[in-house]
């Protein structure tokens, strides 16, 4: 069975970007330099990433410059810029909706929303994001890229998980039907 998760960071205020774009922020307060946190754990469990083109520019030119941090995983970058997929990574203007309903092959899979906001919203208004895996950093942006925008329906769900570390917390939710 395939698991879509929601796995992200955000300023206390709700933001994944600060007003230029930047995620400097994400570094949490010190207190505890080096602690991985939960992504190496998380990271394995994944085999598919799905991610906007900002992001991806992101990681190729900011966040890993010198090598592509999702080898061995099928890697979707939304865009409507015709690109021509790389290894491991595919380009795509389909609706991240209508590819996470394609069915797949195998079972047990995770299929990674690493972001940006429009596909967060395109897959929560579908109802698809089984858990949201939110780390809050220790700082409040006060504008910038907001994680989560309006909608129309509350959107319950029940938690499962917390983690504390460099003054981030971990907040694990699972849809609650």
């Amino acid at each position: 069975m395939t698991t879509i998760v929601l796995f992200i960071a955000m300023s206390l205020d709700g933001y994944i970007a600060d007003r230029s774009g930047g995620v400097a922020f994400l570094q949490g307060d010190g207190s505890a330099p080096g602690h991985p946190g939960s992504y190496p754990e998380f990271i394995q469990t994944v085999d598919t990433v799905l991610l906007g083109y900002t992001t991806y520019r992101q990681l190729v030119t900011e966040l890993s410059p010198s090598e592509w941090p999702y080898e061995g995983k099928a890697c979707y970058v939304f865009t409507h810029k015709p690109l021509p997929d790389a290894p491991g990574v595919i380009f795509t203007a389909e609706d991240p909706a209508a590819l996470v309903r394609r069915p797949r092959g195998g079972h047990g899979q995770t299929v990674w929303v690493c972001g940006g906001a429009a596909i967060v919203q395109a897959l929560m208004n579908e109802d698809l994001i089984d858990r949201y895996h939110v780390t809050v950093i220790p700082v409040a942006l006060g504008g910038g890229i907001r994680l989560f925008g309006e909608r129309d329906a509350a959107l319950p769900l029940r938690l499962v998980g917390t983690q504390a570390y460099n003054g981030m917390v971990d907040l694990v939710y699972a849809r609650r039907r």
